[in-house]
């Protein structure tokens, strides 16, 4: 975290700069896409978007290792721990582990909804019992507490121009687009680890079981059922992300180019998946590092022109020479 970001969010005291600066690190490292867009926010914001961003990335890497010296019992052990830290540190607004002293802080700022957190911890703690969904409603069962409460957490940081309820079924569909987008693209890997997040009827519809999956993950071999389930998929993707597009409007402008960034860096990622013949159960479909360059760039230009209307708007409010205002302002000044 730099102290330019924490000294404009107004984060003085010398260990919770610090709590905050070890989230921005796991952000950078383990986000790159959204950490890109992130970095497009007022500076004073992104200290809180990368609480939450380096607290969910913590409890999604307890369940989610594949070291192989952490056992299942060892992962659930370590979730319990977390959740009673999370619900001490909401309680009080601090904690003595650092990730959960800056998202309690950031919690407390931004009068951030506590069940957001509490659903999101079920979802964790399903990941540790539960390998597959029979359906697409049980998966949106699931992505309710693993991402549509992360795009709500998100709504009070980045502020609104309407009344935070009517953009939040945006927020929600959002953080939903996002997370089957990365499912859509980590089929292999989320096989690794004992799991498929695409629905069983989707993929029986096409012909297609965990049996074949695997087979083509091991023989590192496409079939053609595979691909047109995974086509299906993407399609419902893109329909939730159509859902969650006019929501960009209902955002503070300042915030609209990282949030517009991150819409469209990862529907590139469905592109990519697309354009790979959908062989994402034997690999990871990446965006071309110059279309992200390219994207961050259109999002820079965009928050300078942010910034200029602000600035006119801001010329516009102020007390011109003449009025009594400002006539009041300079006696004050010179005298």
């Amino acid at each position: 975290m730099t102290d330019r970001e924490l000294d404009a969010a107004g984060v003085t005291d010398p260990a919770l700069r610090q709590a905050y600066s070890r989230c921005r690190r796991l952000n950078a490292r383990h986000g790159r896409t959204y950490f890109l867009a992130t970095r497009l926010l007022p500076v004073a914001r992104r200290p809180a978007v990368h609480a939450l961003y380096g607290f969910a990335r913590w409890a999604d890497d307890i369940v989610d290792t594949l070291d192989g010296t952490t056992t299942a019992a060892g992962r659930a052990e370590r979730l319990t721990r977390l959740q009673h830290q999370l619900e001490t540190g909401l309680d009080t607004g601090d904690s003595a582990e650092p990730v959960v002293r800056a998202l309690a802080d950031t919690a407390l700022r931004y009068g951030i909804d506590h069940r957001h957190f509490t659903d999101f911890m079920a979802a964790m703690r399903a990941d540790l019992d539960i390998t597959g969904y029979a359906t697409y409603a049980d998966l949106r069962t699931y992505t309710h507490g693993s991402a549509e409460v992360i795009g709500l957490q998100m709504l009070p940081v980045l502020g609104t121009v309407v009344p935070r309820e009517e953009a939040a079924p945006h927020a929600a569909a959002l953080g939903v687009a996002f997370q089957l987008t990365n499912f859509l693209r980590d089929v292999g890997e989320d096989l690794d680890r004992g799991r498929v997040y695409l629905p069983a009827d989707l993929l029986s519809a096409h012909g297609v079981d965990r049996r074949l999956l695997r087979w083509s993950r091991d023989t590192g071999r496409p079939d053609r059922r595979i691909t047109s389930a995974l086509r299906e998929f993407a399609e419902l993707t893109r329909g939730l992300y159509r859902t969650a597009a006019p929501g960009l409007a209902m955002l503070d402008p300042v915030s609209r180019p990282c949030i517009r960034t991150a819409f469209v860096l990862y529907g590139g990622i469905l592109d990519a998946v697309a354009a790979d013949g959908y062989r994402s159960v034997q690999r990871r479909a990446v965006v071309p590092g110059h279309r992200r360059a390219v994207v961050a760039l259109d999002g820079l230009a965009r928050v300078g022109k942010a910034r200029l209307r602000h600035r006119r708007a801001d010329d516009r409010a102020a007390p011109m020479p003449g009025t009594a205002a400002y006539t009041s302002s300079t006696f004050r000044r010179t005298a």
